[in-house]
């Protein structure tokens, strides 16, 4: 099964090193896109949120997950060179709605790492408003150290350090997208 249970009403599906495997044996499967749709289907209705984190590449895992999902949010770093993929990655999601999920909107993009007194960030924030058409989180995360301390001591930020820039900014973007969602 693989579930975890979580005290806090929450349950996580981690990855493991079979799932590196996964994709090879997936290369020769009739519909392979949608084997992922049809395991999230078969749990949907447990669920009032079900969230898929894929890596920054677009694999056949990727796909999968954007072929299940009915939302996607775009993380984006506040750096120019994160920017060189989001046409690519858009020429996907656009093919992907027209061929294997019509469901599938952008919630939009994230920005990360953002220190509003740099210019470069300000530049990169103005991009990424215009390459998502305005679909972007008015929430920026800030570049805070406690993001990448949390992790390392085995906690989310919200119990690392719950009263940090990164907890505020990332609390502010679930408000965002749960009002965008109802």
């Amino acid at each position: 099964d693989g579930i975890l249970h979580h005290q806090e009403n929450v349950d996580l599906l981690p990855a493991n090193i079979e799932l590196s495997a996964l994709e090879v044996t997936m290369g020769n499967v009739m519909s392979r896109e949608m084997i992922m749709k049809e395991y999230i289907d078969a749990i949907r209705c447990r669920y009032d949120y079900i969230l898929i984190d894929c890596p920054p590449s677009l694999s056949l895992l990727t796909l999968n997950a954007l072929t299940a999902s009915d939302r996607l949010i775009i993380p984006v770093q506040a750096q120019f060179l994160a920017m060189r993929g989001m046409a690519k990655l858009m020429q996907v999601v656009h093919k992907v709605q027209q061929r294997l999920n019509s469901d599938l909107s952008i919630a939009g993009g994230l920005i990360t790492q953002y220190d509003g007194r740099k210019n470069l960030n300000k530049s990169v924030s103005e991009l990424v408003q215009e390459t998502f058409q305005g679909k972007v989180f008015s929430t920026h995360i800030r570049n805070a150290i406690t993001l990448a301390e949390a992790p390392t001591q085995g906690q989310d930020i919200f119990h690392y350090a719950p009263k940090s820039a990164g907890a505020e900014d990332y609390e502010k973007v679930c408000n965002e997208l749960l009002t965008e969602i109802k």
